[in-house]
Parts: structure tokens; C-alpha cells; sequence
């Protein structure tokens, strides 16, 4: 795991008698975006608790930025940005003040506060107090804080919840951004397709555990299914087996002129997550 910025080596913990993470073992390059996926209860949002330090593990070992976490540092966490379900705005100050507060708490300008204010969609609701924002709006005035101080490392904790399409796809491009400027990010999200777009890799957990962690496309390559698709000019559109028959079938096919297109199947993440973790449509 050496030069990870964020890693941890059979980390477990339990709640009294419940074991609610069990031996997770990951590891996280600089500049990557890293998804954390799994169902309601598996363990996404502990595990950012342990990794943020607002919760201690009971066995394994955990390194923050290069460093044992029992030894970072405040100035370590300085570099750390969170957007979690527990990230506080105040009710009763405006967007644009939030996000002036928190930029003078992290001790840097307000100069990246109207850039943040449009990349976000919120300029012309810069003055709305947070108590008569949308959840949508507390959501990107939220994401914007957490950006305020240009964190080496981001955790997002389920980040374009109650957000419209076209501020998703504004997130992910930031997102984009980040990882092209060398921003860690660790996110966890239920939107498989998001994990698709923007994650370099992702873990999937279930009951604590880690049961799947690659690159999407691998991960939707090893659990591609054994058959191509094939249309044909007559005969319609039909499956056939990836074995010795369906090569003769499709060479068949191919003489006769009969072909049009064929496709293989690969899952994708989201069959891939069901799969994994045993769960139906």
C-alpha cells in the first residue's frame, strides 16, 4: 500500500455484539476517484466514519495521507474536504455567507466563493437563507463548502442526492475537474451509473465486507455472461453460446450473408452490484 493517500489493511469493527465492517482491505492512489457502493446498512457511512476518525476501528490498520490515522494530524485534516448527511449549513445565514463562513474556518480567501456559487447553479440564490432552500439546494451549497479550502481529498457521502439531471451531470464534471487537478476522491453513492461515470474504481460491500473492488469495466468484463447477441437479415435476433457451436453458427450465418450485427453481453454495474451482493430486480 505504499504511497496510497488513503488505505486500510483488515480493518474491523463491531457495534456490542454486531460486526458491522469486516477485514476491509482497499487502497487509494493520489488523483483517483474511488466509489464505495453498497446497499442501505452495508457499511458505506461507518467506513467514512472511521476514515474521518469520528469513529475508532477494534482491529487492522488504517493510513490517512501517507500516515498511521492515530497520527494525523490537525493540519492533515486541513487537506480533507466531507460532504456528508451530517454536514452543517446554518439555517439562518444565507448560501453565499455558508460559504464564506466556512472559507474564513479553514483559514483561506472568499475568492473561490462566486466560482463556486456558478459552478454549482446557485448565483442567482446566493442570498436565499438555508432555511427556504430546496433539498437540492442544500445539497450543492453543501458540496460547494466542502470545496471552499480545494481539498487533496474529498469524501462524498452519497453527493447528487435530490439533485436534478442537469445538476447531477454539473457535479460529475466537477468531479472530472477535480481528479484532473489530482484530487482523491472517495464516494459513496446508490446510483450505479453515476459509479460508472465518474469512478476510476470501486469497491462494492455487503453485510461489511468487501465482495468485489476493480475498475467498472473489468469488473463488467468478469462477470460478462457466456453469450453474443446476434440480428440477422431473416431469421431474426437470437443468443448464442461463446463456445465452438456458436463460432460455427455465426461463420454459417456470415457465408450465407445472413449477419447484421452481433454484440456480446457484458452486464452492467448495476447487474454486476445484484449479482454481487446476492439482491433481485
Amino acid at each position: 500500500m505504499t504511497g496510497a493517500i488513503l488505505s486500510m489493511d483488515a480493518v474491523s469493527l463491531s457495534f456490542k455484539d454486531k460486526r458491522v465492517l469486516d477485514n476491509l482491505t482497499f487502497s487509494i492512489p493520489r488523483g483517483q476517484t474511488f466509489g464505495f457502493l453498497g446497499p442501505s446498512g452495508a457499511g458505506k457511512t461507518t467506513t467514512i466514519k472511521l476514515l474521518t476518525r469520528q469513529l475508532a476501528k477494534d482491529a487492522g490498520r488504517i493510513s490517512l495521507l501517507g500516515r498511521p490515522i492515530e497520527r494525523a494530524s490537525a493540519a492533515d485534516y486541513e487537506r480533507i474536504g466531507i460532504l456528508s448527511d451530517t454536514s452543517a449549513l446554518y439555517d439562518r445565514m444565507s448560501i453565499a455567507d455558508n460559504l464564506r463562513f466556512y472559507a474564513r474556518l479553514r483559514g483561506v480567501s472568499h475568492g473561490r466563493v462566486p466560482y463556486l456559487l456558478e459552478r454549482m447553479g446557485l448565483t442567482d440564490s446566493a442570498k436565499t437563507l438555508i432555511k427556504n432552500c430546496s433539498k437540492g439546494m442544500r445539497q450543492r451549497a453543501a458540496l460547494a463548502a466542502s470545496l471552499v479550502h480545494q481539498p487533496e481529498l474529498l469524501f462524498l457521502d452519497e453527493p447528487t442526492s435530490g439533485l436534478d439531471p442537469a445538476a447531477r451531470a454539473e457535479v460529475h464534471k466537477m468531479l472530472g475537474e477535480l481528479r484532473d487537478r489530482g484530487t482523491t476522491v472517495f464516494l459513496t453513492t446508490h446510483d450505479m451509473a453515476e459509479a460508472e461515470a465518474v469512478c476510476d474504481r470501486v469497491a462494492i460491500l455487503n453485510d461489511g465486507a468487501i465482495v468485489a473492488c476493480d475498475d467498472p469495466e473489468e469488473l463488467k468484463l468478469r462477470y460478462a455472461r457466456n453469450r453474443v447477441v446476434i440480428r440477422t437479415r431473416t431469421r431474426g435476433t437470437f443468443e448464442v453460446a461463446k463456445d465452438a457451436a456458436g463460432a460455427d453458427l455465426i461463420d454459417d450465418l456470415m457465408r450465407a450473408g445472413e449477419l447484421v450485427s452481433i454484440h456480446s453481453d457484458e452486464p452492467n454495474l448495476e447487474e454486476v452490484f445484484l449479482e454481487v451482493t446476492g439482491r433481485e430486480f
